[in-house]
Parts: C-alpha cells; structure tokens; sequence
C-alpha cells in the first residue's frame, strides 16, 4: 500500500460500505480483483474471484435493509488496511435487527482492488416479536 497510502484504502473503505449500504453487488465486485480470495470467516475456504464474490453479495442484499456502515482505520501496513468497522441491518424477511462489530484487512493492488480480505466479526440480533 505504499504507493497510495491511507488515502486510498479510506477511498477503498467508503466505496465499500456504500456498496453494501445500497445493496449493490456490482459496486462491490468493482472493488476486488479479477482473482480476489474472500475470506469471510477465518475457517471456510475463501472465495476466490469476482464471480463468487458477486454471489455472496447478490445473497446478501436480499436479506438486508436499512444497512448503516462505519469504520476507522487502525493501520496501514505496505501491502496491507486493517480496519475496525460495524453494521446494522434489519434483516428480511424475519424483521429482525442485526448489529455486526467486525475487523477486516484489504491487501490492495496499485489500481485500488482488492486482491486479499479478511474478515472476523460478531454478531448481535435481536428477535422481532
């Protein structure tokens, strides 16, 4: 990440809760590599490039509403962001209300795309009734 720096995975950041603020899987995609691994919890095998990438969040943005993302940059490596961020969402079709307190790493490329994310997080939901 030297050769862009904070600016850059702030950029990265920004485009990537407004993607899932708006439920917009092509946005996302945009922001990873064609050969990007995904990993979205530490012991599943990664997803591994755009194509599988668009599924899971295809899956995602039908389940979700009223999504609030936001973040702060704990540090930037050379090669690597780490960021602690939190969402909330309603979810469909149960209503319920889900907050997630997560950390994630973004190893990106000199155009800006992600080639490697990671990410752990918890999960709180409260049931509608």
């Amino acid at each position: 990440m030297s050769n862009f720096g904070l600016s850059k995975f702030e950029s990265w950041l920004n485009e990537y809760g407004r993607a899932w603020e708006t439920g917009n899987p092509t946005l996302a995609v945009q922001l990873f590599s064609a050969d990007a691994l995904y990993h979205e919890v530490p012991f599943d095998e990664p997803m591994l490039g755009q194509e599988a990438i668009r599924k899971y969040w295809e899956e995602g943005a039908d389940t979700q509403t009223d999504i609030h993302f936001a973040y702060t940059i704990l540090a930037i490596t050379e090669e690597t962001g780490i960021a602690h961020w939190k969402a909330s969402f309603t979810r469909l079709p149960s209503r319920n209300h889900v907050k997630l307190d997560g950390i994630l790493t973004a190893q990106l490329n000199e155009r800006g795309e992600c080639m490697a994310f990671r990410e752990w997080w918890h999960r709180q939901e409260t049931v509608e009734t």
